[in-house]
């Protein structure tokens, strides 16, 4: 949602209710993730209730993000006429853009609140934009119900233009000017995160968890072609303990299911693009035309199907978080719902689906009472991409399959200098196998160093 032309009387608005009630951005919500170090590990909301409601309850908060970064990147040259169409961007070492996000939480009544984050300036896009929102309902009391109140209990209900609750990786992941969760700089490869309009209704219980989704499967609302839009089915079982002694484990299921969308983004869907600026893109790239380096969308617009795995294991400082996934799916090019306006080519026939595996893993220590940390990941995504597909009347092309395969290792160290303000340091390798030559990605390379720097509150 481009709120450009409105940007400036909202920010106003925000300021003058801060004026009004100065202590407005510290007002506890119920079942609520903070946004700063209190936020970390945080997953699902839990059910259980420590705050009293006692009126209407306005929370304003923020997360800014500034980067340096010092990478360098090579591949393998594509001689055309003379002329190397390989070339890469001229990295230099510098900042890049601040990001920005702005968090308006309102709790409206008993087990009922709001949530609405916009970003204020990102990569991809660096006017005002809005996220998402959604209600989330804990309690039940307004019914005046008191079975609907004992069932109420156990669950939860989301209801909104909202991130999707697929896989555990979003929890930890970057967004826009909100870097806090994430103890590295980058999010995985292949970035499972988009907003979708819908409702999640959780079950939880003795650490048992349970959920079922569905939406209209597209980061956007649509009134057209009907037969082209099927909903988005999506569900996560698992089991989150924390004993005694302060061990944690924590193992889910997800799945993810469309049959067909006229432009499905599970994979696409960050309105703020990834962390490292400019890698592997060509000399006339642009930090938003060009907002996603580093990362890979296997490009599952029409149908997908994905299943992710993802364990979490913590003893006293240390961390582990891993990730398994498995999509498969194709678009619509693929499918052969575009076909050619020139009646003499020949028909586009429905290919096989392509698919693609995802592999991550990352160990932390913390210490110095949670103030410090360092820490490792690997990650690696293999599967076959579409090189050359056109969509240009009449000379439609379903392009040539490879099969390709990235691979990332980050070294990461960060200080909490208070629960709002986090230093991190990252260096990176990536690695790109098996493009084809005349694809800028051949051969290629990137490593070097981004240092960080997040306020949330």
């Amino acid at each position: 949602m481009n709120l450009l032309k409105i940007a400036s009387p909202l920010c106003l608005t925000v300021f003058m209710i801060i004026g009004i009630n100065a202590n407005a951005q510290r007002s506890p919500i119920q079942f609520f993730r903070p946004y700063d170090q209190r936020g970390i590990n945080v997953f699902e909301t839990t059910k259980v209730d420590t705050l009293q409601f006692d009126e209407v309850k306005l929370r304003i908060g923020a997360n800014f993000t500034q980067q340096f970064q010092s990478l360098k990147h090579s591949n393998s040259d594509n001689m055309v006429n003379e002329v190397n169409t390989n070339e890469l961007y001229d990295l230099a070492p510098g900042f890049n853009l601040a990001m920005a996000n702005l968090n308006i939480d309102v709790q409206i009544a008993d087990g009922v609140r709001v949530s609405l984050v916009s970003y204020m300036s990102t990569r991809h896009h660096n006017e005002f934009w809005v996220k998402g929102g959604y209600f989330q309902i804990d309690k039940v009391g307004f019914l005046h119900n008191e079975f609907m109140n004992d069932l109420w209990k156990n669950l939860t209900l989301k209801i909104g233009h909202m991130e999707i609750n697929y896989g555990d990786a979003h929890f930890r992941r970057s967004d826009g000017g909100n870097a806090l969760y994430n103890p590295f700089v980058e999010n995985n490869i292949m970035d499972a995160f988009t907003t979708e309009i819908g409702g999640e209704l959780y079950w939880q219980k003795a650490g048992f968890i349970a959920m079922g989704g569905i939406t209209d499967g597209e980061i956007n609302g649509s009134v057209t072609k009907a037969s082209d839009r099927k909903p988005s089915f999506y569900g996560k079982v698992g089991y989150d303990k924390t004993f005694d002694d302060g061990k944690r484990f924590r193992l889910t299921g997800s799945m993810y299911t469309t049959k067909s969308s006229i432009s499905n983004t599970l994979y696409g869907g960050d309105r703020a693009g990834s962390r490292y600026y400019m890698v592997m893109e060509p000399l006339t790239a642009t930090a938003a035309a060009n907002a996603f380096s580093g990362r890979i969308n296997p490009g599952f617009k029409d149908n997908i199907t994905a299943f992710v795995i993802n364990p979490f294991i913590k003893i006293k400082g240390v961390e582990v978080f891993g990730t398994y996934e498995i999509a498969k799916g194709n678009n619509q090019l693929e499918n052969g719902e575009i076909q050619s306006t020139d009646p003499l080519h020949s028909a586009l026939t429905k290919s096989g689906q392509r698919s693609f595996t995802q592999f991550a893993v990352d160990a932390l220590y913390r210490f110095a009472g949670d103030r410090m940390y360092i820490g490792g990941k690997y990650n690696v995504v293999d599967g076959t991409l579409a090189f050359g597909q056109s969509t240009t009347q009449p000379n439609l092309s379903q392009g040539v399959y490879d099969n390709v395969k990235i691979e990332r290792t980050a070294i990461a160290a960060g200080w909490f200098v208070t629960r709002n303000i986090l230093m991190k340091a990252e260096y990176v390798t990536q690695k790109y196998k098996d493009f084809p030559t005349a694809d800028i990605r051949s051969n290629g390379k990137f490593e070097g160093w981004v240092i960080e720097g997040i306020i949330g509150f």
